[in-house]
């Protein structure tokens, strides 16, 4: 409180000045922030439910991230299968060829159906995202959660193309093909007996192992597609939902907008007639001072 002695019309004029001298304070604030509600005193209906929309669309943009990184763990598994599409007709072809081979050429061809068939087994373990391979266990699960609720969610289980149990469901082969890194073993796995090529015979005499062979090998590629179908069907899901967070982000950034943006050209007018009013209010205070100014030129 002031200890001098104010007239009434000078006291109105200062109570004028002060007000508008908030109102230009808090017009400035608007137009830096762009916003006209920045405070819970603003407007605490709309205040607290823009506050609202925000804190979802943040909750919502974390997931996002989560779905992305669940789509490139899911193409990381894809380009695997991918190459080992590639090499599995590789193997294929060694069959093919090894039918009208000479027994030298054989032995060179059973060396490279191993090397390759050790090169897929190698792919497989290496096809890991960020700590995740789903295509050598099958405890391997992509989790991916697609909002707050705890049912709106992907799971989507790993296999295993690796697999050492005749007849596995997930592997590439049903039969024992990866068990041993014994080539006999190994080659045995695909009905050729004796562990090479050779067995086809000197003079074809047992080719009929190579069809057996290539009939193995052709279910193993089906298998294979067969996983890269069902991860692919859930790449499409990832993306429709990694599409539907996008726009729902957006609309519910958009709502919060609505709920508090300043519209600068009124708040723009605003500042103008402020600092008109503000400039008036000044000389009116000064007016209302020349009372006291005449009481004086009297005394004097």
């Amino acid at each position: 409180m002031s200890d001098i002695a104010l007239t009434a019309a000078q006291r109105t004029s200062l109570l004028s000045l002060q007000n508008t001298q908030t109102l230009s304070e808090r017009t400035q604030t608007r137009l830096s922030t762009g916003r006209s509600i920045n405070s819970v005193v603003d407007d605490a209906v709309n205040f607290f439910r823009a506050q609202s929309l925000n804190n979802r669309a943040s909750d919502f943009a974390l997931r996002r991230e989560e779905i992305d990184q669940g789509i490139s763990s899911l193409n990381t598994a894809l380009q695997a299968i991918e190459s080992i599409d590639n090499l599995l007709n590789q193997l294929k072809g060694i069959v093919e060829a090894a039918r009208s081979q000479s027994t030298q050429e054989r032995i060179s061809a059973t060396t490279q159906f191993i090397e390759i068939g050790e090169q897929i087994s190698e792919l497989v373990e290496d096809a890991s995202y960020q700590g995740l391979n789903l295509l050598n266990s099958t405890n391997s699960t992509l989790d991916i959660a697609f909002g707050v609720r705890s049912t709106s969610r992907l799971e989507v289980s790993g296999f295993n193309l690796n697999a050492t149990v005749a007849n596995s469901d997930t592997g590439i082969f049903s039969v024992v093909a990866f068990a041993s890194a014994n080539s006999t073993f190994f080659l045995t796995g695909f009905g050729v007996t004796g562990g090479s090529f050779t067995a086809f015979g000197a003079d074809n005499s047992s080719v009929s192992l190579a069809t057996t062979a290539t009939g193995v090998i052709d279910d193993g590629i089906s298998r294979l597609r067969g996983t890269a179908a069902s991860l692919g069907s859930n790449v499409a899901i990832l993306q429709t939902r990694l599409d539907f967070t996008d726009a729902y982000v957006n609309e519910l950034n958009i709502g919060s907008d609505k709920l508090t943006l300043a519209d600068l050209n009124e708040e723009g007018a605003n500042l103008v007639a402020l600092q008109t009013r503000q400039q008036l209010g000044i000389q009116a205070l000064a007016i209302s001072g020349q009372q006291q100014q005449s009481i004086l030129a009297l005394l004097n």
